[in-house]
Order: C-alpha cells, then sequence, then structure tokens
C-alpha cells in the first residue's frame, strides 16, 4: 500500500470515528507543540509532499523573534505526517492529532534543525549496533490560575504545604489532574498514574516505558496535552523549571536502557560488578563526560538554573551513584530487566525528542570509545569535595551554551545546524534577560522569566 493509499485509509477510519479535523503537531527546539488545524477530506492529498511552515520557527525565541531564519529569506519546509502517531483526542472528539517531522521541500532530506528527525537518526545508529534504547520519561507541572493581584500574576490552584503524594478533592478540587490522567491514557500516552508533588500545586503524571522514539512522543504529547486541557479548565500548566520562588522545581527525569536484538536487557549482567555490563560503564561515562554540554539542552532556560541547587534533589556536579538521588546519573538498585541509568538534571522546560537524542548520542559516544567512569558518589554528593563529587556543570544558561559549544564531538553528532540554531537563539535569551533583570538571583523569580516561560513551556 502507497503512502497515499495508507492516509486515505486512515481518514475512512477516522471519519467513522466523526473525527472531523487533523491536527498536524510538530515539536520546535523549544519542546513547543507547533501545527496546523486540517479538514479531515483534505488531509489524504496532503500527506505527500507534507504541509509547508515558514522555516524560521525554529530558529523563533519565546517573544516571537525570528533569531535565525532570516538571513536565508524565511524559507519554507515541509511536515510530513507520521500516520502511526494518528489519534483521536478524547477531549474533543471531532479532533484527531497526527504528528510529523521537518523535511526540506525536494523530500529528499530531514531539515537539519528537527529535533524529532535528529532522534531518528539517533535510534538508527544504535540499532547498527543491534541495540534499541529504551526510555521512560517523569514529568512534573505546576497548575496555577492568572491573578493580577498575585505575585508575577499567577495563583496556585492548590497552596497548603505537605500535599504531596495526596489524591482526591484535597489535592485536586475541580478534578482537573484527573481528567489529565484518564484522557491522556486514552489518547494512547500509556498515563498510568497522578498524584500531587512534593510542591504546593506540583503535580506528575507517569507514563510507561517504551522504545525511544515512542517515548519521547508520548512525552511531547503529554505536554501539550497538560497545557491544553489546563486551558480549557481555565487554569495555566505550566513546566518551567522553578515559577514560584518559594517552592523547588519541577523536572524532566530520563530512565533509559538498551536492548539488544534478543530483546534482552543489554544493561544487565548478573556476574559483572554490580549487576551492570561493561556496555552500561561505557554509556554512563559517556553520559558523564558530555554532561557540561548536554546541560544546555537539559536546562535550556535562564529559570532552570534556579532549581539546579544543593539539597535540591536537582544535582550540581556531573558524576554518577548506586540509587543516590544526589547524582547526575543515576543507577536505581533494580537490575536484570529493569536495569537502567536515570538522567536528573533535566528541567521541566525541556525539549523531550532533543534531550533523549542527546543523551543517547553521549552514552553512544562512551560505548563507541569504551570509556570507563569514575567511581560512583556515595551519600550527599552535594557535600562532597571537588575531587569525589565530580566535575561541577554550568550554574547558568550562558555558561552551559559555552560548554555545549566547546564540546565538539556532541555537536557534530547533534549537527552543526540544530546546535548554531539553538546556541543563537539561547544566547539571544540570555542577553534580553541581562537587560530586562540583570544579575541571576537564585533567591527570586522575575515577572520576566513568568511571561517568558510560564505559558509556552
Amino acid at each position: 500500500m502507497s503512502h497515499h493509499e495508507e492516509a486515505e485509509a486512515a481518514v475512512r477510519t477516522m471519519s467513522g470515528l466523526g473525527v472531523r479535523a487533523i491536527r498536524l503537531l510538530y515539536t520546535d527546539l523549544h519542546g513547543v507543540a507547533r501545527g496546523k488545524d486540517i479538514p479531515i477530506g483534505h488531509f489524504g492529498e496532503m500527506c505527500d509532499e507534507g504541509v509547508t511552515f515558514c522555516a524560521a520557527v525554529m530558529g523563533t525565541d519565546l517573544r516571537h523573534t525570528p533569531v535565525v531564519g532570516g538571513e536565508v529569506g524565511y524559507v519554507d519546509f515541509a511536515i510530513k505526517p507520521d500516520l502511526n502517531t494518528l489519534r483521536s483526542v478524547p477531549w474533543q472528539p471531532e479532533v484527531a492529532w497526527c504528528l510529523g517531522e521537518a523535511w526540506t521541500l525536494d523530500g529528499l532530506s530531514h531539515w537539519p534543525s528537527c529535533p524529532r528527525a535528529l532522534l531518528k537518526r539517533v535510534i538508527d545508529a544504535y540499532a547498527e549496533r543491534g541495540l534499541s534504547p529504551v526510555v521512560a520519561p517523569e514529568l512534573e507541572f505546576f497548575l496555577a490560575e492568572r491573578d493580577p493581584d498575585a505575585e508575577n500574576g499567577l495563583r496556585r490552584y492548590v497552596d497548603e504545604l505537605s500535599r504531596v503524594y495526596t489524591v482526591g478533592a484535597v489535592s485536586d478540587p475541580r478534578e482537573v489532574v484527573l481528567k489529565m490522567l484518564l484522557w491522556c491514557d486514552e489518547l494512547g500516552l500509556q498515563a498510568f498514574a497522578a498524584n500531587h508533588e512534593f510542591m504546593n500545586s506540583q503535580y506528575e503524571i507517569n507514563i510507561k516505558h517504551a522504545g525511544a522514539f515512542e517515548a519521547a512522543d508520548r512525552a511531547f504529547m503529554l505536554k501539550a496535552a497538560v497545557k491544553e486541557i489546563a486551558v480549557r479548565e481555565g487554569l495555566l500548566a505550566t513546566f518551567m523549571g522553578r515559577p514560584f520562588a518559594d517552592q523547588g522545581g519541577s523536572g524532566f527525569h530520563v530512565h533509559l536502557s538498551l536492548a539488544d536484538e534478543a530483546g534482552h536487557n543489554a544493561f544487565a549482567d548478573e556476574g559483572g560488578p554490580d549487576g551492570l555490563s561493561p556496555l552500561a560503564a561505557n554509556f554512563i561515562a559517556g553520559v558523564i563526560e558530555h554532561a557540561p554540554g548536554l546541560q544546555a539542552l537539559l536546562g535550556p532556560t535562564v529559570n532552570a538554573y534556579k532549581r539546579i541547587l544543593p539539597d535540591s534533589l536537582a544535582p550540581t556536579h556531573a558524576n554518577w551513584g548506586h540509587d543516590n538521588r544526589t547524582a547526575f546519573c543515576r543507577v536505581p538498585n533494580e537490575r536484570g530487566s529493569r536495569a537502567r541509568v536515570e538522567i536528573r538534571t533535566g528541567d521541566g522546560s525541556a525539549c523531550p525528542h532533543l534531550i533523549v537524542a542527546a543523551i543517547l548520542l553521549a552514552g553512544l559516544d562512551g560505548i563507541e570509545r569504551g570509556l570507563t567512569p569514575p567511581d560512583p558518589v556515595v551519600g550527599d554528593a552535594y557535600r562532597l569535595d571537588e575531587a569525589h563529587a565530580g566535575s561541577a556543570l554550568p550554574s547558568d544558561l550562558g555558561a552551559a551554551l559555552d560548554a555545549l559549544e566547546a564540546d565538539a564531538a556532541l555537536t557534530v553528532k547533534l549537527g552543526p545546524e540544530l546546535v548554531g540554531t539553538f546556541l543563537a537563539m539561547k544566547r539571544f535569551e540570555v542577553e534580553r534577560f541581562g537587560e530586562a533583570v540583570g544579575e541571576l538571583d537564585v533567591e527570586t523569580v522575575s515577572r520576566w522569566e513568568i511571561d517568558e516561560y510560564a505559558a509556552h513551556l
């Protein structure tokens, strides 16, 4: 069956479910869901060549400035739908979502700064080694209401201490989070649990592990769904790292393992040191070596560095440890089929496809070079001296961007065009923050940060 025939068959199926419009979505470098609504009768004919957009959107900052793209005349790219992602929307039954990635208009190659296309390429690189990455994303977010009388214009949905791990009306009086959980599961995201998290009005919806591509798609759609449902309920959901100065932050933890061609966990080795394979050690070593450059992608906002503080459970140094939440790379104590590593400094605002791809590339570099990790940290890594804690991670976005640019190996693997676009856009963001606010103060959250990030990320 040709792609056009597959599209027409998908249209007939969706029409039978009462769908009248397809919402074609794609991720930009921020992780924001961009797209177009297409009447279902026109969708099939648009699938082959894709739907065109101004490509400068990939280099446009969150204040709507096209930082990159004008130098080539604001050319177009085409988003080609991935029909495997087509699904009806539970809270809006006349609409179906479909994800896609960016291509050049001639259809010969992916657009170089497309995060979803990058992740495909990374997964293919693992497949050449007979390996398949498996990923489980963990995302936290805050729910708030716009209130001009509240500090920075945001008032928390629920504002009581010690609601962590509570459910029901005491922590979700309007059943908004319950709706999010059920609808995200019905959307096909394998959302299996939700609860109030540690901070006031902070929540987490858990989604099951999957192949890296499916997992990143699920995380992307989870963020889009949570934000959309919140708006429909008169609320604002934000995954920005630290929207409230009196609260801790929201993370995007990423659990990863590798499956071999037989489907077995390639990180597991009952006879190896600590029950881990040499491959796992190589992967961990690669992630630690590239941690400073990775941090620019894991913490892609000025605000993100206000949650990477001692005693925040967001690690401050490039290190690893067994079941140690103060470490950059945590290895949970589970072994066998559940052996995995967890990268803990990801900010809730990070782009799912981009950070999964970047972490996997860093790990692949460790595998290809046979790198050996340092000794694991033991105890509270925040209290260790530099010799034992590992190298300090960048403490602000500007330093992280410099570290990314200096990591030639990682930059080449990510793609110079993608990295160049990201660096230009984010350095402009740092410049604007400096002009508007001045120096970074980890004790406060400025109105600039709320206006810049809260509604978008």
